[in-house]
C-alpha cells in the first residue's frame, strides 16, 4: 500500500502542477475583453510595499464621478513614459482587459498597452 500512495501523491501533484500552469497561462495569454477609453489623466503613481506597481485613474465624467482605474506592467516602458507626461491632460487609452490579476501585475484587471494625447469635447475651438 505505501508504493500505491507514492504514486497516487505524485500523479495528484502532477495534475496540481499542470492545472496551476494552465491556469496561469491562461489568465496571462487570454483577454477577458480589449477597448479604448478617454478622459482626463487625474492620477499615475507607482506604488506598493513590497512589489511597485504603476496605477492610475482617469476622470470619464464632468464632474468627476466616473473614474476609470487601470494598470500598467512595467514592461510597458513608452506607455508609463507618455502617462507621466501627459498628466493633467485629456488622454485615450488602449487596453486589454484581464479575468483576474496578480499583485505583481496590479491592482486593476484593465491593463494600458498605448496611450494618445487626446481633444477633451469640453473644449470647443
Amino acid at each position: 500500500m505505501g508504493r500505491w500512495f507514492k504514486k497516487f501523491i505524485l500523479i495528484f501533484l502532477g495534475f496540481g502542477i499542470l492545472f496551476l500552469v494552465g491556469g496561469y497561462t491562461f489568465i496571462n495569454y487570454v483577454p477577458y475583453s480589449e477597448g479604448v477609453r478617454s478622459g482626463e489623466l487625474i492620477k499615475f503613481s507607482r506604488k506598493g510595499v513590497l512589489v511597485k506597481t504603476w496605477e492610475g485613474e482617469i476622470s470619464q465624467g464632468i464632474s468627476g464621478a466616473q473614474i476609470f482605474a487601470f494598470s500598467v506592467m512595467d514592461k510597458e516602458k513608452a506607455v508609463i513614459d507618455n502617462l507621466v507626461a501627459y498628466e493633467g491632460q485629456y488622454v485615450k487609452l488602449y487596453y486589454i482587459e484581464k479575468y483576474r490579476t496578480f499583485f505583481w501585475w496590479g491592482d486593476s484587471n484593465y491593463f494600458i498597452t498605448k496611450v494618445e494625447q487626446n481633444q477633451s469635447p469640453h473644449i470647443r475651438e
